[in-house]
């Protein structure tokens, strides 16, 4: 056991003898049990082939006592495909832990620190278990009330390294950052400025990875950037929000000095390391009145790469020291969400309108467009969108959307493909039947000749409040692309036949802080994003096993 858990062990024990104080906790347990299905290609890997199941879980605890809150998180991995989908990974121990104490103006933290500066685009530490990403600062932070109106945080620590799971094992390079913050009025206006410096120092065998990089492009290519790295990155963020009335503007500057940073070069056909130093300006404004609200929202990214190291630019959830809003608005609709794209730290021009109306209180209307490209004007994402509500109907509710997509395959996929072009109407109908039943019918097409080619997706859902829900779904593809290309198959024809079923059966109990699920799935490979973040997974199919609760 490691001594960082011992000693909080030792600290529980001392603080549970002084008093009384409260307990709490929360359980996660995900079991996947993999069903072997050529035809989708959820095979030719351990899980299908040998496993068979695997599962994840986390149980944290939380104990107040005085002005002390203690917390552990205990991480189970057992054959788990969460950290690269075709293989098995199995560990165990302290993912995360922290002690803190309130003395009146000043809070000490000291473990896994899990906050961020502004926005999170300048630094964010957090937890995604979706993505299996979890990038907590392992230091000690400490927060002081200068005045009613002004508040000073400053931490310092290594970051959690998330390749070896559990035990806090911490990437080498220092973390530093400070950050002030205030709230004012004046008048109907509220101010809320902050400001934040950090500052990462490379240790030598990160320092030195990163010159021999360099010498290998050079010995590659003379032409290649030459230059003597850096040991420390500064960087530096202004933001406020301004309120008055129906009206709030957010703005965020942050600027980070030149390192080593990987980025495309087109004369080379190739991405390595150039000396650039990197900025982000990122703003959303949101008005609203009786029967209408808008919100506007921009970015533009210019080699802002915020990671513990240079060498872990290509690795997604690794080394990560910050988070960048997502422009684009990320839609749930299983079609869709399909082609989500994430934020790109290089180079990306973002810009995002949403328009909303209710002309009655039966009614809502939706209607978005998005455009983002990058610095040099290529196209990477197009979206117009717009839906309607309406609640005239005695029992039941309708919603009908439609979405126009454009999405650069190539980029946010990685592969040999072509610009998507999608069209997708939708329909999603809700029956009441009683105050607790009722039944709700969903329909999407998304027709297009990239990728898959087109797709139907259906779904029949039964709801019994507050306790059950059981789905029924397909997806099919059909007008099959037969020039598909797979990323991750020999067989880059294997599409060259009527498209494939993907049924999924769903079922769901919820009892008082306790949720148990059960579904039967077979899911197609493709893109999975959560709060911006990407990966790619591939096809799947299996029962799906998930228990939450919380005490």
């Amino acid at each position: 056991m490691k001594k960082s858990t011992i000693l909080f062990l030792l600290l529980c024990v001392s603080v549970r003898s002084i008093g009384q104080g409260t307990f709490s906790g929360d359980l996660m347990m995900q079991v996947n049990f993999f069903d072997r299905d050529t035809n989708i290609k959820a095979s030719g890997n351990p899980l299908y082939d040998n496993y068979l199941s695997g599962s994840q879980g986390w149980l944290s605890l939380r104990y107040n006592v005085k002005g002390y809150t203690f917390f552990v998180r205990a991480d189970a991995f057992n054959n788990s495909n969460l950290k690269s989908p075709t293989s098995a990974n199995s560990d165990f121990g302290i993912g995360a832990w922290s002690v803190n104490k309130d003395l009146k103006d000043l809070s000490i933290t000291v473990g896994s620190i899990y906050d961020q500066i502004g926005s999170g685009l300048f630094f964010r530490a957090y937890e995604d278990r979706g993505l299996l990403i979890d990038n907590a600062l392992v230091g000690i932070r400490l927060k002081y009330k200068l005045t009613n109106n002004i508040r000073i945080k400053g931490f310092t620590g290594q970051q959690k390294d998330n390749r070896l799971y559990v035990n806090n094992t911490r990437y080498a390079p220092v973390i530093k950052a400070l950050n002030i913050e205030g709230d004012f009025s004046i008048g109907n206006v509220n101010l809320s400025p902050g400001v934040g410096a950090l500052n990462r120092t490379l240790d030598e065998a990160s320092y030195q990875n990163v010159r021999q990089v360099i010498k290998a492009q050079v010995d590659k290519d003379s032409t290649a950037p030459r230059f003597t790295p850096v040991r420390n990155m500064y960087a530096f963020t202004a933001y406020n929000t301004v309120t008055y009335k129906n009206f709030s503007w957010y703005l965020e500057g942050a600027y980070k000095t030149h390192e080593a940073t990987f980025r495309p070069d087109s004369a080379r056909e190739n991405v390595i390391l150039h000396d650039k130093p990197g900025n982000v300006i990122y703003t959303s404004i949101n008005y609203g009145m009786k029967g209408v609200a808008l919100t506007l929202s921009g970015k533009r990214t210019e080699d802002f790469v915020m990671r513990t190291s240079p060498a872990e630019t290509f690795s997604i959830g690794n080394g990560m020291l910050n988070w960048q809003p997502v422009i684009a608005v990320l839609r749930p609709e299983r079609l869709i969400s399909r082609y989500s794209p994430p934020s790109q730290d290089i180079s990306e021009m973002a810009g995002t309108a949403t328009l909303q109306i209710a002309p009655n209180d039966l009614t809502s209307i939706t209607l978005s467009h998005t455009s983002i490209s990058t610095l040099e004007n290529e196209k990477l994402y197009r979206e117009t969108y717009g839906d309607v509500s309406y609640h005239g109907f005695k029992s039941w509710i309708l919603h009908l959307a439609v979405q126009y997509l454009e999405y650069n395959v190539p980029l946010y996929q990685g592969r040999k493909s072509t610009m998507l072009y999608a069209l997708t109407p939708m329909a999603e109908i809700t029956y009441r039947l009683s105050e607790k039943h009722s039944i709700r019918a969903e329909v999407q097409y998304m027709n297009t000749k990239q990728d898959y080619g087109s797709w139907i997706f259906a779904l029949l859902e039964y709801n019994i409040a507050p306790k059950w829900s059981i789905a029924l779904s397909d997806m099919y593809n059909t007008n099959v692309n037969k020039n598909f290309d797979n990323p991750n198959s020999n067989d880059a024809g294997f599409l060259s036949k009527d498209g494939n079923h993907y049924p999924s059966i769903f079922v769901a109990f919820t009892k008082g802080a306790n949720r148990f699920t059960l579904a039967y799935v077979k899911q197609v490979d493709g893109i999975n994003c959560s709060g911006g973040v990407c990966r790619y997974e591939p096809a799947f199919s299996g029962v799906r096993v998930q228990v939450t609760s919380s005490f």
